[in-house]
């Protein structure tokens, strides 16, 4: 009995001696070889913390500082990165720390965040991404290598300026349905009140629901409200991920009712999908929408190169997902922070309102007259330093790779932080905290240094809805400053906060009153 009793616990010793090993190897040994190569070569941090590193203080002062609203300032690092900001400030500008196993080095110069996103892209890799994550945010966004190339370079195509120009009927026609909810909100009323933020959040939800589904712009309503709710859900299961493994393949109530979620969204998108490659081959018209003009390079690239140059459907639908995620998500939070800056900055707001009136008069903006706006642009450009819609990237060296004096063994990530970049003293003056739209009035060249203004990113991963975005936000806002002025209301709280995109954590809001 005692000799089957030994072999039972030698039998069992070797079996889970290897996988004991791995353990050990992921979850110890390997950070701290890690650790030990940054720290020899004069990088300072936070030390390995076993098992998931810096991710409880992470959340610990984040809740802290998301718990009240901040005076109103752009001083808004100690709220939307407080732990980021202790950390650098502790250990310097290129500190590092650990939110998982691997180290994240801060990288706070302009030169070698421009090198990180243009250069040596086979080593500068995105990170793998978090499984609840890719339900938001899949296609191009994850894709590396071969397969995003092949997507980027038939997406590509749908966002061509002559592309965009047939889109701004649609465009307008979301703006002016907005103009006319809004007056008769004020109807024979002196002001009226309201959150502009939901108000965007319909508006460009409407707008993507028209310009990437054209007809069914009904079902694309129906994502919008989808995926609302799924980000929620994703980002919670996100940090849950941080601290309990496989969280997201638990069969809890949360995670069933994201699958079912998504299940839903890929349901409507593949009906609405086969739909138009049926009236495709049927010889119908193709339409000038963005899930037109896909299927129709999509189709193109198939004869000419055959399948293995094409998508397939469900890369298809992923495209579409992230199309009406970042679509709405971006200029939301581009919006809705230059109407509560224009509100602080009552005289930025009559030069822009003043400009928009020479050249437009009452009438409806054209392309080229969009064009033309340079006080508005330089007002959006400097909205976008101060509030980026997305505050950090992240990349991950695939295989050692020097960077500045620095060797980075393979493993090291990068923190690409664009809303410390955007408030720099040394690219942007002592007054980088304060709102000067004059900083853009030779363009974003002549502003500050390459890569120290990167709101839609930079290189190869340039957003590619970057312009798409900034046309719909111009006109959104030269509509509004044709037909209102604005101020911020007594009951505005400045909470700025990082759900996808940055945003006001208790609203927006304002009060408005017809020109």
């Amino acid at each position: 009995m005692e000799i089957s009793l030994l072999y039972v616990g030698f039998a069992f010793l070797v079996v889970s001696l290897p996988w004991f090993m791995k353990f050990l190897e992921k979850f110890w040994l390997r950070p701290k070889r890690l650790e030990h190569a940054l720290r020899t070569q004069g990088l300072t941090g936070t030390p390995y913390r076993f098992p998931f590193g810096d991710m409880l203080q992470f959340v610990e002062l984040r809740q802290a500082a998301y718990a009240k609203p901040m005076p109103l300032s752009h001083d808004i690092i100690p709220r939307v990165a407080p732990y980021f900001q202790r950390v650098i400030n502790q250990h310097g500008k290129k500190a590092f720390a650990w939110f998982d196993q691997e180290p994240t080095v801060f990288l706070n110069d302009p030169e070698s965040v421009w090198h990180v996103l243009t250069k040596q892209q086979n080593i500068f890799v995105k990170p793998e991404q978090d499984k609840s994550l890719k339900l938001l945010l899949p296609g191009l966004f994850e894709h590396q290598g071969e397969k995003w190339n092949k997507h980027r370079r038939i997406i590509n195509t749908a966002f061509h300026l002559e592309k965009l120009k047939l889109m701004l009927p649609a465009f307008s026609k979301c703006c002016e349905e907005l103009i006319s909810k809004w007056d008769k909100l004020i109807d024979s009323k002196e002001f009226s009140e309201l959150d502009v933020l939901p108000e965007f959040k319909a508006f460009t939800a409407d707008v993507i629901s028209r310009t990437a589904f054209g007809s069914s712009f009904e079902k694309g309503r129906r994502i919008f409200e989808l995926q609302q709710e799924l980000v929620i859900l994703v980002i919670e299961a996100f940090f849950m991920n941080s601290y309990i493994p496989l969280y997201s393949y638990l069969p809890t109530k949360k995670n069933m009712r994201m699958k079912e979620l998504n299940r839903e969204v890929e349901t409507i998108l593949r009906d609405m999908i086969e739909q138009r490659e049926k009236a495709m081959i049927n010889g119908e018209a193709t339409s000038n929408d963005l899930l037109g003009i896909l299927l129709e390079t999509n189709i193109r690239e198939s004869q000419e190169g055959g399948i293995k140059n094409a998508m397939t459907t469900k890369d298809v639908i992923d495209e579409c997902k992230l199309f009406y995620i970042a679509g709405h998500e971006t200029t939301t939070a581009s919006l809705t922070w230059a109407l509560i800056l224009l509100s602080m900055y009552p005289e930025w707001q009559e030069r822009a309102r003043e400009e928009i009136l020479n050249l437009f008069g009452d009438l409806q903006p054209d392309y080229d007259g969009l064009s033309q706006l340079k006080i508005v642009t330089m007002i959006m450009h400097e909205v976008m330093r101060l509030y980026p819609p997305v505050n950090f990237l992240e990349r991950r060296a695939a295989a050692e790779v020097k960077l500045g004096e620095v060797t980075y063994p393979p493993g090291v990530r990068f923190m690409l932080p664009y809303v410390f970049l955007h408030r720099n003293p040394e690219t942007w003056g002592p007054n980088a905290d304060e709102f000067n739209p004059e900083r853009f009035a030779q363009g974003i060249a002549k502003a500050s240094v390459q890569g120290a203004y990167l709101p839609f990113s930079g290189g190869p991963r340039v957003c590619i809805g970057q312009n798409f975005s900034m046309l719909e936000a111009k006109l959104c806002l030269v509509r509004i400053l044709q037909n209102f002025r604005f101020e911020l209301s007594p009951s505005y709280a400045h909470a700025p906060y990082n759900l996808l995109t940055m945003q006001p954590q208790y609203g927006a809001q304002i009060i408005i009153r017809r020109c």
